[in-house]
């Protein structure tokens, strides 16, 4: 039987590369989106053993019809790629209760339900992995973006937390923690932030999708069953920890 991933965030940049790696992989794929359709509808369409799912992960309802959604059609969820996420850049001191509560809501509490919503199955089976995105912020912190910092911080935690509590029942969890990115949440930049941004990276490139999911791909794999509780940061040398 084809092993199952559900990814949330998956209608484009990293989560898009991720389902399309995956499915080519031979995977059963659910590709979560929430507001994308289109990207979503069309993904699915492009790639077989990809289906469309749509939830708001910061809405538990919904976080759990999705669920048994994918049981429903794959009858099991091996891995949980948790990459739902939103960004803000605003000064701290400018940054309204509501959109704080908003970051935290998708970032942080997304990853909440969607771990809850997936480990029953896992633990009956006494295997399963989950797999979060942070982000070098989380690691770092970055100036006009603390409340997304803050979010991806607290992501940090629940992995290796997490990672001790569900050890026992078979289940790994590891953190990805990206670095700068060519995605459309980065699009925004301008050219001028962008290329101060590659001459930061040692290796003097921005990252590509595909090159966080080969490292997601890994984790999911045979070959990382006694990884558990890492960070793991793709970010071609902008931090070295």
């Amino acid at each position: 039987m084809p092993s199952t991933v559900l990814i949330t965030g998956a209608s484009r940049g990293i989560g898009a590369a991720a389902a399309r790696l995956f499915a080519q992989k031979g995977w059963q794929v659910a590709a979560n989106y929430c507001q994308s359709e289109k990207e979503a509808r069309a993904l699915a369409a492009s790639h077989p053993g990809i289906l469309a799912v749509q939830a708001d992960v910061a809405d538990r309802g919904q976080v759990d019809r999705m669920t048994k959604e994918v049981l429903h059609q794959f009858g099991h969820i091996d891995v949980l790629i948790n990459n739902a996420g939103i960004a803000q850049q605003k000064l701290f001191t400018d940054v309204t209760e509501t959109e704080w509560e908003r970051l935290f809501s998708v970032n942080v509490t997304g990853v909440f339900h969607c771990c809850q919503a997936v480990l029953p199955g896992m633990i009956r089976r006494q295997r399963g992995k989950i797999l979060n995105l942070s982000s070098i912020w989380g690691m770092t912190g970055a100036s006009c973006e603390v409340a997304y910092s803050a979010a991806k911080a607290a992501v940090i935690g629940l992995s290796k937390a997490l990672a001790k509590e569900v050890g026992p029942s078979g289940i790994t969890v590891n953190c990805v923690a990206p670095g700068v990115i060519d995605t459309q949440m980065n699009a925004a930049l301008d050219d001028e932030t962008r290329a101060g941004l590659r001459e930061e990276t040692p290796l003097g490139v921005l990252g590509k999708p595909e090159d966080v999911a080969n490292l997601l791909f890994f984790l999911a794999s045979e070959q990382a069953d006694f990884i558990t509780g890492q960070v793991i940061s793709p970010n071609g040398g902008f931090v070295i920890v």
